[in-house]
């Protein structure tokens, strides 16, 4: 693999029921030096025995890859030292050569994720801080559900002291992985497009379509649902902006007309079903013409890769390249309504939303370039700059202050600092030796304890003796850390982490209320039951908390979330996938087909609905994802519609059925669905 590589580490035992295995490779061996290996369930495991201080001067683990049959498949690789473990989760693209290349700086943890590389998908950087010098064990586990079996060739672990070079150029044993209309070649499905004409006419078709499902879902709802769709048999104060009421025990939504509304929302309501191509052009069936009709299909990200949208030349191919925009923008609409959303959800082309008086939620873009970080994307947040850095964020509401349309705004999405093992204070000790939070912290604990900021000799001596352990405020204020921490330090510093988060969020929401006063500030849109120390510091700073919730239906501690935060609860992420189309992995919620998605979606939804503490439910997303992976390498059955604009009807039909009863469920009129389906495995 490079010249710089100092060990070839293979196996020494095998977990579980993973086997060597006969591979034929039609004398073309696509993986140097690689050995075919099976497996029949999750967490079987190659494990590598390290000597003592093998890897302290290594730079790189690295292994080529080829899996084998039409799905994706999940693996972790995970280096312990004995107690902790650091672990990196990544997906695999199948019947594509690819590279893992793991730079060992990152077992710092000082970033949540690798960059996407080829058939190398998702790298996740996950579990705890370790020392390379001190790693003693090394396992490459099988995540996923295999279904029939996993079947993959891998070459010898690497261990190198430079960085290996990139694989451009990877072998491809069953030919291009996508055809012209950017769907599977690898897959047989009932539902495949087979031809440009099937697929125009279905575009034309849904075109003519959308006026009339906007007038029959306006007709329809004429005289139970305003302008906005909320429930006019019941009448709150009207502001003219969406807002939040509390009243009854129940929390809603209410309409710039003054009506309840509970929003069922559907994100990335856009044109975008991307493919990262980068690296491996040659997976391909058919790349457009950049220079011609086609140059809406692609993107050029300096710092991730090429992209081609099959989607958008989908859309041109039915409509041409100056008008296909406009005619997705109302086909598109069209299509929600009829399905009975009434929400355009996060990622979406909001404009249009506006334009066309659809309620409509939009992100902001949270960046604090003039404030450094102090552990991942968590700002210096006691740094003189970012209160400045903040207004700049709020200074993006101006384009939408007085659109009655707007729901509310997202402060971010899935923060990196929360990934992590520890709370942000204790990961921020480690990872930054000077800022302005460290000093504001053993300014806290001076205050906390008595100790005056200033007396460093006594605060030398009362915090070694609270914290049990040698250390002074001078090393908290301070310095490189490599402490482990007492339990007493540890529940002080899960603490100052909340006063962390109070302040990032509290910044944060004074200045976009001062840019805009009217609209619903929806938080950072968190990931499934927030940790504590997370809830305690945004207390007060959102409107509504927005949380990312993928399982079969939320849990009861949401309803404890929202009394601690003091707001509902809206999600802002969901969704369920099935492995029988085109994509080579289902979802994050998989069930076995599509009647068992639209089961899956009802049964979520008519939950969520019944629950006063709810305010809606915003499915991620509108379209499937690419089946060769989108820009991190996500390759998932999602989507109300394919990339060729075919829509899951068992799917559509549910949403259509739960979302008539939206309002029945959440005055309790009648009881949600109950019948859940066979859930697959969590992938």
């Amino acid at each position: 693999m490079t010249d710089s590589t100092l060990a070839a580490l293979e196996p020494d035992s095998l977990e579980g029921d993973i086997r060597r295995a006969d591979g034929d490779d039609d004398g073309r061996p696509p993986v140097d030096g690689g050995t075919w290996y099976a497996a029949s369930s999750q967490g079987e495991a190659l494990v590598y025995e390290v000597p003592p201080g093998a890897l302290a001067d290594a730079a790189y683990l690295a292994t080529d890859f080829l899996l084998d049959g039409p799905d994706t498949a999940m693996f972790r690789l995970a280096l312990s030292d004995g107690e902790a473990t650091f672990t990196l989760l990544y997906g695999v693209v199948p019947n594509c050569e690819g590279r893992v290349r793991l730079p060992l700086d990152a077992l710092d943890q000082h970033r949540s994720a690798l960059e996407r590389e080829g058939a190398w998908c998702k790298p996740m950087i996950r579990g705890d801080r370790v020392d390379p010098a001190d790693v003693e064990r090394i396992e490459l586990a099988l995540v996923s559900d295999p279904g029939d079996g996993v079947r993959w060739r891998q070459s010898p672990l690497s261990v190198t002291d430079d960085e290996p070079p990139r694989l451009t150029d990877p072998a491809l044993p069953e030919g291009p992985l996508l055809d012209e209309f950017g769907q599977a070649t690898f897959r047989e499905w009932e539902g495949r497009t087979e031809s440009e004409t099937e697929l125009t006419e279905r575009l034309r078709e849904q075109r003519d379509a959308a006026d009339e499902h906007a007038l029959a879902a306006a007709s329809a709802g004429s005289d139970e649902l305003d302008d906005w769709g909320g429930r006019t048999d019941r009448e709150f104060t009207a502001t003219g902006f969406f807002r939040t009421h509390y009243s009854g025990g129940r929390w809603w939504l209410v309409t710039p007309d003054g009506h309840p509304f509970w929003s069922a929302g559907l994100d990335v309501v856009s044109p975008n079903v991307a493919t990262r191509y980068d690296g491996i052009e040659a997976a391909l069936g058919w790349l457009p013409d950049e220079d011609g009709r086609f140059a809406d299909a692609f993107e050029h990200w300096d710092e991730s890769g090429e992209y081609v949208d099959y989607l958008v030349a989908n859309l041109i191919r039915a409509f041409g390249p100056d008008d296909w925009r406009d005619v997705w923008a109302e086909t598109a609409l069209g299509r929600l309504r009829e399905l009975g959303f009434n929400t355009v959800g996060n990622w979406s082309d909001w404009e249009a939303a506006s334009e066309a008086g659809v309620p409509y939620v939009r992100p902001l873009e949270v960046d604090f370039p003039g404030t450094p970080m102090v552990f991942r994307d968590f700002p210096d947040v006691y740094h003189d700059s970012f209160p400045v850095d903040a207004a700049d964020v709020a200074a993006q509401l101006e384009s939408t202050v007085g659109d009655p349309a707007m729901v509310g705004y997202f402060l971010g999405n899935e923060p990196d600092w929360r990934a992590g093992s520890e709370p942000v204070a204790v990961a921020m000790l480690h990872s930054t030796e000077s800022c302005a939070t460290r000093r504001q912290l053993a300014d806290w604990l001076a205050d906390r304890y008595g100790l005056g900021a200033e007396a460093s000799d006594s605060g030398a001596e009362s915090l070694a003796e609270t914290w049990e352990m040698d250390v002074t405020l001078d090393d908290v204020r301070e310095g490189a850390w490599d402490r482990d921490l007492t339990a007493a330090a540890h529940s002080d510093l899960e603490r100052f982490s909340s006063c962390m988060v109070d302040r990032l969020y509290g910044v944060l929401a004074e200045a976009c209320h001062e840019v805009d006063p009217d609209h619903l500030n929806l938080g950072n849109r968190l990931v499934d039951v927030p940790a504590d120390w997370i809830l305690e510091g945004m207390e007060g700073h959102v409107d509504v908390l927005t949380c990312n919730c993928y399982r079969n239906r939320l849990p009861a501690e949401y309803a404890t979330v929202s009394e601690t935060v003091g707001a509902p609860i809206l999600v802002g992420e969901f969704h369920f996938g099935a492995p029988d189309v085109g994509l080579p992995f289902p979802s994050l919620q998989p069930v076995a087909t599509q009647a068992a998605r639209g089961a899956a979606y009802r049964y979520y939804v008519e939950h969520a609905a019944a629950q006063p503490w709810c305010v809606g439910t915003h499915y991620f997303t509108m379209y499937d994802e690419s089946a060769l992976g989108r820009f991190d390498g996500e390759n998932m059955n999602i989507g109300f519609f394919d990339v060729c604009h075919r829509p899951y009807e068992p799917l559509a039909d549910a949403a259509r059925e739960t979302h008539g009863r939206l309002y029945a469920l959440a005055n309790e009129a009648v009881d949600p669905c109950d019948d859940a389906p066979a859930y697959l495995t969590s992938r």
